[in-house]
């Protein structure tokens, strides 16, 4: 996540480019109000200007009150807003999308509703998983199969590496206590990289749904992108945690996977990736990605400029 110090002073005549965007800013603790066209962040060490502008993403933490006027500044600026759990371990709900455009949410409906494509898309998943194989060729089957070993090989090498008992994956839907440490540690990361992957997809404005791996859930394309990351980040801090002890394991865990979070900057590699996964290569310059541009479909897979009536047009 990015922080204002590390921007550098700009002047009131600059116009903010999208690339200049803070990615994320993440916020706690505070009264979130607004100052002409820069929200302000006020707390017990005083009160941060930021201009509305820079911001990419806004994520509301714990302790944070946000005004109906700060709220108007960051839609009239493109932002996106989310209010998250402490450093967006949590998700929980969401203003508007930051992308202005349909691309993404279109390029990832024109994936899924192709059977070959969405087949592509899960084995470029898989690939980003795990980058020492090559899933071209494999079905899904095959790659369920690929998956569920490399799975069952991560879990016996951190038990191995922390020396943690492993007798297997246990989880019992509602009943967080039913599992040893490790699989509590192991739900309570999967938890947190759900509520990051959720924070993502929603800033991004793609369709929860439409998943590529997991599906018939609401949230089907959100555990796809979490489950990116569950072999190098979720499974090694939850051993690292249960290594530890076992007293109040759910929220040492949480703490230790948001500073992880934190320090490797998931929230902006989320988003290349899922780009990446959705969108063809050199598809969606960065400038264009924000752009409030309005078509109207025609024939032919044709669009054309929007706000025009088009009664004496005869073709395009």
């Amino acid at each position: 996540m990015g922080t204002v110090a590390q921007r550098r002073a700009s002047s009131p005549r600059d116009l903010t480019r999208v690339g200049e965007r803070i990615s994320f800013i993440y916020l706690e603790r505070c009264v979130v109000h607004r100052d002409d066209n820069a929200i302000t962040a006020e707390d017990a060490e005083g009160t941060t200007h930021i201009p509305s502008a820079t911001i990419g993403t806004l994520l509301l933490g714990p302790g944070t009150r946000v005004t109906h006027q700060a709220m108007s500044v960051l839609a009239d600026s493109g932002a996106a807003v989310a209010w998250v759990g402490e450093q967006g371990v949590r998700y929980y709900a969401s203003g508007r999308a930051l992308d202005r455009s349909s691309a993404l949410v279109e390029a990832q409906a024109t994936r899924w509703a192709n059977r070959r494509t969405r087949l592509e898309v899960a084995r470029a998943m898989y690939q980003l998983r795990f980058p020492d194989e090559d899933p071209a060729g494999l079905n899904r089957q095959e790659l369920l199969g690929h998956e569920g070993r490399r799975l069952k090989e991560c879990y016996r090498l951190q038990a191995e590496r922390t020396g943690v008992p492993w007798h297997g994956r246990h989880y019992v839907p509602g009943d967080f206590t039913a599992g040893d440490a490790a699989n509590q540690a192991v739900t309570a990361a999967a938890q947190c990289m759900y509520g990051v992957a959720h924070a993502v997809v929603a800033a991004l404005g793609c369709a929860t749904g439409l998943g590529f791996v997991h599906s018939g859930h609401e949230l089907s394309f959100v555990l796809d992108v979490a489950d990116l990351y569950k072999t190098e980040i979720g499974i090694p801090v939850a051993f690292d945690v249960a290594a530890e002890g076992e007293e109040d394991i759910g929220s040492r865990t949480r703490r230790a996977l948001r500073d992880r979070i934190n320090k490797t900057r998931l929230l902006d590699r989320c988003v290349d990736d899922i780009k990446m996964l959705l969108l063809p290569a050199g598809s969606a310059p960065a400038e264009g990605e924000f752009a409030d541009v309005v078509t109207l479909q025609s024939d032919r897979e044709v669009t054309v400029p929007g706000g025009r009536n088009y009664a004496d047009e005869v073709t395009w």
